[in-house]
């Protein structure tokens, strides 16, 4: 009985499709040639016609059909020159296939969609190819730096860095940026966080872009803020919001433990084996405790007045941020709170009422459009993954690619229905 057959395009321009078979391992192989007249002269660089016969055979990867692993095989048409010294032949270059490559431009984006969220490894074993084939498409068709001539504006820009090794002060600087529209990209992979690093990077900009720059969100470090005053001055500095509460929780949180150290010492153990589980609780919103987290709190500061004074001012502060204020407003507020900190007699929230008022402007500058870089704690979460799942990637260039592909690689590679390309 004759098997079911179906025809599907083969997508790829000016070819013809001259025999289909299976080989025994199951594999489909596509016999074609060229229907592209003429190619350009390898050493004039002018426009050839004149046959020359043909070169070696080629067997390329395609995209698979079915699940079938696909191969195109033919001939490149070769072509002489009349006009170059010694009349030399140039090989027909072909739109869809790069002659360093054994792999058809179709294919190469079909490797690149399956590495957005996997390793080459994983690929390299999914799709049955060389480990090399793989990485080796990852560096032609991913650039290792930004192209700036695709895009308009870039509105606001993060700044933050990353360890590349764990427990080590290997950092990087990651430079993204968000467009209008929500659309986050990568716009830099630095080799650290330093001033001159940053200010040479931000140089690099062309004018017409990072004149559209309106505000640069990062964290509390000075080589970010001095780089963005020199070569931004137009463009207003945010500190991140995460950042800040990440310090005056931390200030609460440092309380708790000294007093835990306390009652460890003074209470019985059976009254300190009730607070277990008071570090959770502790951190957590109070809007997300269960009632056994809302009990060993209650016990806690039933024990440490001190600390549900604390507990109380940090939420009020988290309260401040959450409210949508005017920034005049909410200066106003934070003001009021620091008074009532200072008045409290509690000493935890020293270091970080220096640190309001060292970065006043930048820290209040949320408040004129709630700018903030949860974009770039988006995108830190997303590169730890990252470095978990390919084991740490240690090349800055090849960090890039993998950010940038993770980043683009749907909207680049995915296949979409024309009306929607």
């Amino acid at each position: 009985m004759a098997k079911a057959q179906v025809t599907v395009p083969l997508d790829i321009p000016d070819v013809r499709v001259l025999k289909t078979e299976m080989n025994q391992d199951g594999e489909l192989i596509i016999t074609i040639e060229s229907t592209k007249i003429g190619t350009t002269c390898r050493v004039c660089g002018g426009w050839i016609s004149k046959s020359h016969g043909h070169a070696d055979w080629v067997t390329v990867r395609h995209l698979p059909v079915f699940g079938r692993p696909t191969y195109l095989r033919y001939r490149p048409k070769r072509y002489q020159c009349q006009a170059c010294e010694g009349q030399p032949t140039t090989v027909q270059k072909l739109e869809w296939h790069d002659p360093y490559s054994r792999s058809s431009y179709g294919y190469e984006e079909h490797l690149l969609l399956q590495l957005v969220g996997s390793t080459v490894r994983d690929v390299s074993v999914k799709e049955r190819i060389a480990y090399d084939a793989v990485l080796g498409t990852l560096e032609r068709r991913i650039e290792t730096e930004v192209d700036w001539s695709q895009w308009d504006e870039l509105d606001e820009l993060g700044m933050d860095e990353i360890a590349l090794k764990k427990g080590q002060r290997d950092y990087v600087t990651i430079v993204t940026a968000r467009l209008q529209g929500e659309r986050i990209v990568l716009l830099g992979v630095l080799p650290d966080r330093q001033k001159d690093v940053v200010v040479a990077f931000l140089r690099s900009i062309p004018q017409r872009l990072s004149e559209t720059i309106r505000t640069v969100c990062c964290d509390m470090y000075e080589g970010y803020s001095e780089a963005v005053r020199a070569e931004l001055p137009q463009a207003k500095i945010v500190v991140d919001r995460f950042h800040v509460t990440r310090h005056y929780h931390q200030a609460a949180d440092q309380l708790r433990q000294s007093e835990l150290k306390r009652l460890k010492k003074e209470l019985p153990a059976e009254a300190y084996q009730a607070l277990k589980g008071n570090m959770w609780a502790f951190r957590k919103q109070p809007d997300e405790l269960t009632s056994e987290e809302r009990r060993v709190l209650h016990k806690l500061f039933q024990h440490a007045p001190q600390l549900k004074h604390a507990y109380a001012l940090r939420q009020q502060l988290t309260a401040i941020f959450d409210q949508d204020l005017p920034k005049a407003q909410g200066q106003k507020k934070i003001r009021s709170w620091m008074q009532r900190v200072r008045q409290s007699g509690l000493k935890c929230f020293d270091p970080f009422l220096k640190t309001l008022e060292r970065w006043w402007e930048e820290i209040t500058h949320y408040f004129e459009d709630r700018s903030n870089s949860g974009f770039v704690e988006g995108l830190n979460n997303k590169l730890k993954v990252l470095k978990r799942r390919c084991y740490g990637i240690f090349n800055r260039e090849h960090l890039f690619q993998r950010i940038y592909l993770d980043l683009e690689g749907y909207r680049l590679f995915a296949w979409q229905p024309p009306d929607m390309a």
